[in-house]
């Protein structure tokens, strides 16, 4: 079985923008290509282009990182507050969903042995 090189621990930022969307594995048609918010995609582009690096907040949590965003913070809604997420190169492929969790665990419930006595 051989093994990509191509994609990996090892990637740099520049192989990762000349992969083709069949080696990212994703849970959509390969046809249809990943989603990305056009929103979110324009602004995106608008930072690469300027050279900048800004704080974009968004609502888009189904949204799939790709290449395009690496090194960005994008501060994703998780139904309460913004959570900042710095997208890295092992991050492409993930939807933006993934990084900020909606629920936190305030652990068990104690067990109520005393009054059983």
């Amino acid at each position: 079985m051989a093994v990509d090189s191509s994609f990996g621990q090892q990637s740099t930022l520049q192989n990762l923008d000349t992969l083709t969307v069949n080696k990212l594995t994703m849970s959509r048609s390969l046809k249809k290509g990943p989603f990305v918010a056009d929103h979110l995609l324009s602004k995106v582009e608008k930072l690469n282009a300027k050279g900048e690096k800004q704080v974009i907040k968004t609502w888009s949590r189904a949204s799939t990182i790709i290449p395009q965003m690496v090194g960005h913070t994008i501060a994703v809604h998780n139904g309460r507050q913004h959570v900042p997420v710095f997208l890295t190169e092992q991050m492409v492929g993930h939807k933006l969903g993934e990084f900020a969790p909606t629920r936190t665990f305030r652990g068990h419930a104690k067990s109520d042995k005393k009054a059983r006595r």
